[in-house]
């Protein structure tokens, strides 16, 4: 306790770190105060009854999951950040299959402001079209939810809904830019982490809970927090011979025998994003099923029920497969290979230049297979707790692993080590006693961090 005191006093005298911090904070104000402004024209009131004569469940979970509670109370952030994921992975799509757009990524940071852009204007015409779908089957659908539904109620509440999704998004690019951590998964994280509270009391005071039961429950999920953790941190080593001739005090290393380094190859490169993108493709059967026209196909009701069989093996296959894709995205092994050869270091037994980033494209698929395997198991794992009896409130079930306990697991470490790196940077201590936190090692070339 006395070491975790000094490291807030030591947090306190950085004083860049202490602003970034401070402006995180409010712009996670902002973001919570307005989860709680409703829509104007409508009655919270009758939506809460509605959703608890409904007992739960369904798409109407799942989102108030992600934007913490805003979707059922109709608020003006009741889209959340989903607009602005969906936009992203369509640019991203684009990114592989249209030669302009794989232009723009190598441009640099003028192509980056680019792309930033028409992903800004997609987030606009994707909010246009899921504001009146979420407000036609989950607000004016409700009896007595909309006094006066009127042509222009309509017209001010998609403005509403489209202008504060474009607002949640300058949030979460505030705190990326000013802040500390990703601003878009930080926010998505304290929205799960809002209802996390009212889950556990929700299955503590569940008349088939006994207190043993409970605490077996509270067991296993710190299991599964230990091992979403180990994923998020684990890391293969590929060795480097790093060939220089270095004087440093009274040691001298001669020329040619050089050092030993390595480069951390992560288990799971693409941290959380995968869970984003693939919760996001997850979304368009349970939008559809919400609507009269496929209200009754049975394909999209079984795919909408997100504790149903084939729901969660469509959604482990996507994670899977986005796993892979933003995997090939974010580490460049011919842009690593480039930098080792550039800099005179060399992978022992393995000739530089294109052998070399042969040679780390191999290990990097192997090792991201087990990773995304391991990555889907957990995000199916609350439907598979909840199937099998072990908890009783499905609110609850929801963190038990999943989506929302990667998100926050992944996202909690990831602002960690950023602290931790602003520490270190004025000869602070870091944040674990080592003074750098396991899996943030440092690698010889770009492309690639632990």
């Amino acid at each position: 306790m006395k070491n975790f005191f000094k490291k807030i006093k030591d947090i306190y005298h950085h004083e860049e770190l202490r602003k970034k911090i401070l402006i995180t904070l409010g712009m996670i104000l902002i973001y919570r105060i307005g989860s709680f402004i409703v829509l104007p024209g409508v009655n919270s009131a009758a939506l809460s009854a509605q959703m608890e004569s409904l007992g739960g469940g369904g798409l109407g979970d799942i989102l108030a999951l992600f934007t913490g509670g805003a979707f059922s109370r109709a608020s003006i952030f009741a889209l959340g950040i989903m607009p602005y994921i969906s936009a992203s992975i369509i640019i991203q799509l684009l990114s592989i299959a249209v030669p302009s757009v794989q232009k723009l990524q190598r441009e640099g940071e003028s192509g980056r402001k680019k792309i930033n852009q028409w992903t800004r204007f997609l987030t606009i015409a994707i909010a246009l079209v899921q504001a009146p779908g979420y407000l036609a089957t989950s607000v004016a659908s409700v009896p007595g939810a909309v006094v006066n539904d009127d042509s222009f109620w309509w017209f001010s509440a998609v403005t509403i809904l489209t202008c504060s999704t474009l607002l949640v998004m300058w949030l979460g690019e505030r705190i990326t830019d000013k802040g500390i951590g990703n601003g878009i998964s930080l926010l998505i994280m304290i929205g799960i982490i809002a209802t996390f509270p009212q889950a556990i009391i929700q299955e503590l005071y569940h008349p088939d809970t006994k207190a043993f039961f409970f605490l077996v429950e509270i067991a296993v999920l710190l299991i599964v927090i230990g091992a979403s953790v180990a994923l998020v941190q684990a890391v293969r080593q590929v060795a480097v011979q790093m060939a220089s001739s270095v004087q440093a005090g009274p040691t001298h290393m001669p020329l040619g025998e050089g050092r030993r380094n390595y480069i951390p190859m992560k288990l799971n490169s693409a941290g959380v994003m995968p869970i984003i993108f693939a919760q996001a493709i997850m979304f368009v059967p349970l939008y559809l099923t919400n609507t009269d026209a496929f209200r009754e196909s049975t394909v999209l009701q079984t795919l909408g029920d997100f504790n149903g069989f084939w729901y969660n093996a469509l959604f482990f296959v996507t994670i899977v497969m986005f796993t892979y894709f933003y995997t090939a995205i974010t580490v460049n092994p011919n842009q690593m290979a480039d930098d080792l050869k550039r800099q005179g270091n060399f992978i022992p037994g393995i000739k530089p230049g294109r052998p070399t980033a042969e040679f780390l494209d191999g290990i990097l698929s192997r090792i991201t297979l087990p990773g995304s395997i391991f990555l889907g198991l957990i995000a199916i794992l609350p439907a598979i707790v909840f199937n099998l009896g072990l908890t009783n409130a499905q609110s609850f079930s929801i963190f038990f692993g999943g989506t929302s306990l990667l998100i926050m697991v992944g996202v909690i470490l990831d602002t960690l080590q950023q602290v931790d790196s602003h520490l270190l940077s004025r000869h602070y201590d870091g944040l674990m006693k080592s003074g750098k936190m396991k899996g943030r090692q440092t690698s010889p070339v770009s492309g690639i961090a632990g």
